[in-house]
């Protein structure tokens, strides 16, 4: 038996407590303590429970060459072609087809695949890629005429190695919780924003030490090894073709087979849209910076502003999928957005570049969680016979978006400075969070209905 005080001492009353009853008097005042212990705002535990099968480290490794040129290309050809012409127009207008052929081609291969597999287009890309690259440089070097730029830069963007949407699909084939599927998509993200953190800096290497035609090179050997390298990883060995199967998503019957793919189901256009608009953000951003640096006296600062922002979009993606939430995903997702915007909008008004070189570290933050929920959304949203080619209309509209955005960027700056970019970058962002609002809760057909909130942590 112990004798416990309660007051003052000498003025508190004294109270007979049996051990037992003192046990569990202090068992609940430290769990008590222990709830009001904030967790740590990133927890690696399911990035390490994911990365310990080792079909999905594998594949992730084989990735990250082939993946590279999606954190140099676009920017190297921009610098290149504003370079060699003196024009934010003509180098927006070249990287704009890139983009486009990106955008344009990639579902094609995204049906393909997911009718016959990925290594036949993997390994066409794998040389298809660096011969229009080659192709690209030299005619913007020489005196060649603007449409054989055109067509090059298009061509290279249409043979892009869809690396990317394999992985995501291979993703969403092998796990089966929403939870381990949210982690993968947020480490998916994380790995980008490091390509996207690399490749700047290595153009801005290049840009200082050689040319920009040096790192569109750069650019082409490594999408060629890179590619080759996917080729024998566990990904394609594990991969699956996904057959029709005879009963829709909750039992109905399903539909006939249409042309038009994961187009012609409800919901997807919807978020298509979304996808375009908050896309040409980005590319609003990229060309932003671009004339930021300029304006600040030096070119190859675009590519260190650049990689800062991704180092925040990184560490924005690896809080999202190392934490549970409570609002279901469909809100998540336009408040996201809306953050985004609101951290893109300062920008247009920092003149220091030390102040902004800050503030882009925390205009990224909402980056990665935004490509996130639209990866789980339309992971959702797709049927599995058709999981390759959403991704890739996903990603077409991403594309699309970002080589809109170059365009209307490149068309402001002809008139006007980087300011009013970053702002126009920052009400496409809003507007996006404002169509998202709308958009149907989508349906699963391997998780059944997706209405319940989703807890990605």
């Amino acid at each position: 038996m112990f004798h416990v005080e309660l007051g003052n001492r000498g003025n508190g009353g004294m109270f007979h407590v049996e051990q037992p009853q003192l046990s569990a008097l202090l068992h609940r005042s430290i769990q008590t303590w222990r709830a009001t212990i904030r967790p740590p705002v990133i927890s690696l535990t399911r990035y390490s429970t994911l990365l310990a099968q080792p079909a999905l480290r594998s594949a992730i490794l084989a990735s990250m060459l082939g993946r590279l040129p999606i954190g140099i290309t676009g920017l190297a050809i921009l610098m290149l072609a504003q370079d060699t012409s003196g024009s934010f127009g003509h180098g927006g207008a070249v990287a704009a087809c890139y983009v486009a052929g990106l955008a344009t081609v990639g579902p094609m291969f995204g049906r393909l695949i997911d009718r016959y597999g990925p290594r036949t287009a993997l390994l066409a890309c794998a040389f298809a890629f660096p011969a229009s690259l080659a192709a690209l440089v030299v005619a913007l070097t020489s005196s060649a005429p603007l449409w054989m730029a055109f067509t090059a830069a298009a061509t290279s963007g249409a043979c892009f190695p869809p690396i990317t949407v394999c992985m995501r699909t291979f993703f969403k084939q092998q796990l089966k919780e929403d939870l381990l599927l949210t982690t993968a998509y947020s480490l998916e993200s994380v790995v980008i924003e490091l390509i996207f953190i690399l490749g700047p800096v290595i153009v801005a290497v290049f840009v200082a030490l050689a040319s920009p035609a040096a790192a569109v090179l750069f650019a082409a050997a490594c999408g060629c090894a890179g590619t080759l390298m996917f080729q024998r990883s566990r990904a394609l060995a594990h991969w699956r073709i996904a057959e029709r199967s005879p009963a829709g998503p909750l039992g109905e019957p399903r539909a006939k087979a249409s042309l038009f793919g994961p187009l012609a189901d409800a919901g997807f256009l919807p978020l298509l849209a979304v996808i375009v608009c908050y896309a040409c953000a980005f590319g609003l951003v990229e060309i932003g910076t671009m004339a930021y640096a300029l304006e600040s006296g030096s070119a190859a600062f675009a590519g260190v502003l650049l990689g800062i922002m991704s180092i925040g979009s990184a560490a924005g993606g690896l809080v999202y999928g190392s934490r549970s939430w409570r609002l279901p995903l469909t809100r998540q997702f336009p408040l996201m957005l809306a953050i985004m915007g609101l951290g893109i909008a300062p920008l247009a008004l920092l003149a220091s570049p030390w102040m902004f070189s800050l503030w882009c570290l925390a205009a990224g933050v909402a980056m990665a969680p935004a490509l996130i929920m639209q990866s789980m959304l339309v992971a959702k949203s797709a049927r599995p016979e058709h999981s390759t080619e959403a991704f890739t209309w996903s990603s077409t509209g991403l594309l699309a978006g970002v080589g809109l955005g170059l365009t209307i960027g490149g068309a402001l700056l002809e008139y006007t400075q980087s300011p009013a970019v970053f702002m126009a970058a920052a009400a496409l962002s809003l507007a996006a969070a404002a169509l998202a609002l709308p958009l149907v809760k989508p349906r699963n057909p391997e998780r059944g209905n997706a209405a319940s909130p989703v807890s990605p942590s």
